[in-house]
Formats: C-alpha cells, sequence, structure tokens
C-alpha cells in the first residue's frame, strides 16, 4: 500500500520528533518542530502507512525560494519510496506557494540522500565545509531551479 502524505498536524508533533531522534545525531525538539509548524513560512508534511508516521519533509519558504530543512524515513522503511513520495509531494506544495527553487544542505557522505535529490533534479552548486556535526562534516549545497 502506497503511504498517505499530508499535511503535519499538532498531533503528529511527537512521533516526527521521535522519528528525528531515530534518524539524526541532531534532532529537533518536539518544541522546536511545533514552533516551526505553526508558522507560516514553515511547510511539513508526513508520510503515513496505517496511522503511523514513516517519514516527514519539512520546508522553510523565502519568497519564491524553498529551504528543505529535513526529510526523514523510519530506518525500517527506507529504500521503498517513502523518500521520493515525500519530495514529490513537497514539489507540488511548493508550486502552489508560487515557490520556483529549493535548495538543501545534506551531508556529503550520504550517498543515499544525494541520489534521492538528484533523482528529483537537485543539482550540486556548492560545499560548506566542516557544516556537519557528531560527526563532522562537509554539506554539499543543492538546488532544483525548476519546481512545477
Amino acid at each position: 500500500m502506497t503511504p498517505l502524505v499530508r499535511p503535519m498536524e499538532q498531533k503528529d508533533t511527537a512521533a516526527v520528533a521521535l522519528l528525528e531522534a531515530q534518524v539524526f545525531s541532531q534532532p529537533w525538539s518536539a518544541d522546536g518542530l511545533e514552533a516551526s509548524r505553526k508558522r507560516p513560512e514553515y511547510l511539513f508534511l508526513v508520510a503515513c502507512d496505517e496511522e503511523q508516521i514513516i517519514g516527514y519533509i519539512g520546508m522553510y519558504q523565502v519568497m519564491e525560494e524553498g529551504d528543505i530543512t529535513n526529510v526523514a524515513v523510519r530506518p525500517d522503511c527506507q529504500g521503498q519510496g517513502v523518500g521520493s513520495l515525500l519530495v514529490e509531494a513537497l514539489f507540488h506544495a511548493a508550486a502552489r506557494r508560487g515557490i520556483r527553487e529549493i535548495t538543501l544542505e545534506v551531508r556529503a557522505g550520504n550517498v543515499h540522500a544525494i541520489r534521492l535529490y538528484e533523482k528529483h533534479g537537485f543539482c550540486r552548486e556548492g560545499r560548506r565545509k566542516n557544516y556537519y556535526e557528531k560527526p563532522r562534516e562537509d554539506a554539499l549545497i543543492m538546488w532544483n531551479r525548476n519546481i512545477q
């Protein structure tokens, strides 16, 4: 069954924070997620499978540009197309908001994420030295300048 993708709601915050803690070395807190979710310049989508959140994506909007803050998929659901589903849903929502370009930073060593982003039209356009901590690692700056 294909997961349902929908906007994140207040009731989802705790589950998304748990997912953050499973996937990232420096996760967002539930309070930080909820505070951002309430702001109009943020967009958060969740992927649900039988009422459980199995992934989410977040974006921050500045005028006609979006900045993906995080993409997370539950470890036991990775490699099943959930990340692609979230990116595609974000593109549709971003286009409805008038966003034409989206950027993101990704760990330079995160080959799976880089492949996902390249599959969806993102191109490498720069590098931020020592951007990430725990462990320290460079970030690749990627852009998709053709959101429709």
